[in-house]
């Protein structure tokens, strides 16, 4: 436990920094595109679009088959030489293999745009592929950086991949800033073609600039991204086939993000940015706590399942959905009862209407439940991973994607326009609890025990503690709501009083009830 700490604690700060910096990224974006405009609407659905195709490309597969193939050729002893070459014949076939798919992807824009968000009205639609076709290289930077993250990753630097992304989000908030100076209005009308290169250029200029950082880090670490000539040598077939399945998994994930967006950009204008804004606030916990846990999770169980130390799997897979649960059930509380002051304050400013602001905090406490399941989920998906198996969690993901899809459509057919970003994130509580069931029944299957007494016993302590935090803050927040007059200041004092109020509520109750993570937790937020 401690071991996992230490490596946490820098992760962490780390991750911290870099979502922080994510956030202030979303906030000046809102700002300066205007939440619940159709120009923020074409941008996000541009700029979600390599994001996807690059997790249906390789995605999945870096965590499922990179980094446990890497992990393995580094622990080699004296074999130094052939894990770089190996990693340098890897990093080859990543460029090679997404640059096609970039060219591609830039000549099938239209018809990528057409299928993704089919409520667009012409001009929305046509920008959307203008934005589109600037930002599919961004495919090809997302695969290198994520291939030299899975590098340092095996070789024990498990900070520096965590750093990356700040240097992504600070040159995207220099670009949100420079367009607000250049007289850049909230209206896809009045968009020039020099804000549009701004936009367009400066929006993948970033993820380049994440990909630098890792190329110079891994330099630092021994390792030169050096490209081959022939890639071949490294088992292609068999990262083929193991990766096939995670291929068919986060195909199904991709379906159901089609669904959801061509459902959403037909409920109204801005919708399709209300709905993605509440997601990304979602993915803020998630990214700081539980993708720390996973990435300092993920080598240690690689290893133990090398050595067919199925016990020692079980015990680190143990110590992260513990840690995982107790740190965000309170998160999850605070995303039920703050949703929608915590997006006032985000948000209701500059070009943003207050009810955009304040549908995008509905939509956030409705995904608020999903916090912890969606975690444990992914942390246990990861232990199969670590086994060599990709197909039982492929098929899990496949399941989970299909419950999504269908309540997503059902729950279409029974509401729509401002209501419908809340009832598809709801729809996401239901299939993330139910992929975290099934996948601890086969998870224990296939290690004999899954130390389901204790995690058992921490998430009921946890989850009663959270529950106290949450009543209590939504009292505080009653309490003091509307006492300053003001919207934004409102939301202020809220979001304080309340988050105070439950935090101190949930450590007094959390210790009552003994639940030893948070002692372990809060020792390691200490510095020395």
């Amino acid at each position: 436990m401690s071991d996992l700490l230490r490596t946490g604690r820098a992760m962490a700060v780390a991750t911290v920094v870099s979502r922080i910096t994510g956030f202030v990224r979303t906030l000046v974006l809102a700002t300066a595109l205007g939440l619940g405009t159709r120009l923020l609407d074409a941008y996000t659905a541009a700029n979600i679009t390599p994001n996807t195709i690059y997790e249906l490309v390789m995605g999945g597969a870096v965590a499922s088959v990179v980094v446990p193939l890497l992990v393995r050729q580094a622990s080699r002893p004296g074999r130094e030489q052939e894990a770089d070459l190996y990693a340098q014949r890897l990093l080859s076939l990543v460029v090679y293999g997404l640059g096609a798919v970039v060219i591609v992807a830039v000549v099938a824009a239209p018809l990528i745009v057409s299928a993704t968000v089919s409520g667009f009205p012409p001009p929305q639609r046509n920008l959307a592929v203008l934005f589109t076709r600037f930002f599919m290289p961004q495919i090809l930077f997302y695969g290198v950086s994520a291939t030299l993250a899975a590098v340092l990753n095996a070789r024990g630097r498990l900070t520096a991949p965590m750093w990356a992304p700040v240097a992504n989000n600070l040159v995207v908030i220099a670009t949100g800033l420079a367009f607000v100076l250049v007289g850049g209005a909230g209206r896809v009308e009045s968009l020039t073609t020099a804000q549009t290169l701004l936009l367009s250029i400066g929006t993948s200029a970033g993820v380049a600039a994440q990909m630098a950082v890792l190329a110079v880090a891994g330099r630092r670490a021994g390792f030169r991204p050096r490209l081959r000539a022939d890639p071949r040598g490294i088992g292609v077939r068999r990262i083929a086939a193991m990766a096939g399945w995670t291929v068919a998994s986060v195909a199904a994930a991709q379906a159901v993000f089609l669904v959801c967006t061509r459902l959403v950009s037909h409920a109204g204008e801005g919708m399709l940015a209300v709905y993605g804004n509440a997601s990304t606030i979602f993915q803020l916990p998630y990214g700081v706590i539980a993708v720390t846990v996973i990435t300092g999770v993920l080598p240690r169980m690689s290893r133990a399942a090398g050595r067919r130390d199925l016990a020692g799997v079980t015990s680190d897979l143990s110590q992260g959905l513990r840690l995982t649960a107790v740190a965000l059930a309170p998160v999850a509380a605070a995303l039920v009862v703050l949703g929608p002051a915590l997006t006032t304050l985000m948000f209701a400013h500059g070009r943003t209407s207050p009810e955009a602001a304040r549908l995008t905090g509905l939509t956030l406490a409705a995904y608020g439940p999903a916090l912890v399941p969606f975690a444990g989920y992914q942390i246990m998906l990861r232990a199969f991973y670590a086994l060599g198996d990709t197909r039982t969690p492929a098929l899990i993901s496949v399941g989970v994607s299909a419950v999504t899809a269908a309540a997503a459509l059902g729950t279409a057919r029974l509401t729509g326009g401002p209501r419908l970003p809340v009832a598809l994130a709801a729809c996401t509580v239901v299939a993330y609890t139910a992929g975290l069931l099934v996948t601890a029944v086969l998870l224990r299957r296939r290690l004999g025990r899954v130390d389901g007494h204790r995690l058992l016993d921490t998430h009921l302590r946890s989850l009663a503690a959270a529950t106290a935090a949450g009543l209590v803050a939504a009292v505080v927040a009653r309490t003091v709501d509307g006492s300053l007059g003001t919207a934004t200041a409102d939301a202020a004092l809220v979001v304080v009083a309340a988050s105070a109020a439950g935090g101190a509520l949930y450590v007094l109750v959390g210790r009552m009830l003994g639940v030893a993570e948070l002692r372990t937790l809060t020792s390691a937020l200490r510095p020395g």
